[in-house]
């Protein structure tokens, strides 16, 4: 009887593990295929748990998100930190944007995370402005190459997502190659030339997200 007893702490452990780790399984799958719109109830049906484990787990639609992409909002700001540590910040920046497009087509419910707003789910926002502040650096240094077009700032970046979140194709394998092509053609349009116009304002698309400036591109005060 001892022996049992002391092994049932570590059962119930064990299985609540499990039970957290098929309701993040599903979740990730039906945010990835159908959005983030879709019930709690219906995530637990497909993760084969009650709805109180479920709750029990994630209290919230925005803990569950947040926790089912965590893991990509770290690869996200590993791309960043790898367009950093490129001694060419024009070429990092450009692999940058290649690499976020990717990430972008294998994933749709991560971009769909990633511009939602979630002001109680502390780590996740965390990430999401570390990205975008270290974002912020790599479009500064891309600037002083002289690659760089003067007025492009975090929010095209925000823009970019939004636009490359919109490629809808027939199979997994063709929506990569068009991301790719996109990523290229946003490249050519971030590229300064001579004489380039200086581009239409931006608005404030998901103040959110939003990232500090660059010190050079903050409106003057005086």
């Amino acid at each position: 009887m001892r022996a049992v007893t002391a092994q049932l702490p570590h059962e119930l452990r064990s299985d609540a593990r499990d039970n957290r780790e098929r309701i993040l399984e599903a979740a990730r799958t039906i945010f990835v295929s159908t959005g983030l719109d879709v019930p709690m109830r219906e995530i637990a049906r497909r993760a084969g748990v009650g709805p109180a484990t479920l709750y029990r787990h994630f209290p919230t639609k925005e803990t569950l998100v947040a926790a089912a992409f965590t893991d990509q909002m770290h690869a996200c700001r590993s791309l960043v930190d790898e367009g950093l540590a490129d001694p060419d910040p024009w070429r990092g920046f450009c692999r940058t944007i290649e690499k976020l497009s990717e990430l972008q087509a294998r994933d749709h419910g991560f971009t769909a995370a990633f511009m939602s707003t979630y002001p109680h789910a502390l780590d996740f926002a965390a990430i999401r402005t570390s990205a975008l502040t270290a974002a912020a650096e790599l479009i500064r240094r891309a600037k002083d190459t002289g690659h760089l077009h003067p007025d492009v700032m975090v929010d095209d970046l925000i823009l970019m997502i939004m636009a490359n979140n919109g490629i809808h194709a027939t199979t997994p394998t063709a929506r990569l190659a068009a991301s790719r092509r996109f990523a290229a053609l946003m490249i050519q349009a971030f590229r300064a030339s001579p004489g380039s116009a200086p581009l239409p304002p931006l608005p404030r698309l998901v103040p959110a997200v939003s990232a500090p400036r660059p010190e050079s591109n903050r409106p003057s005060t005086r």
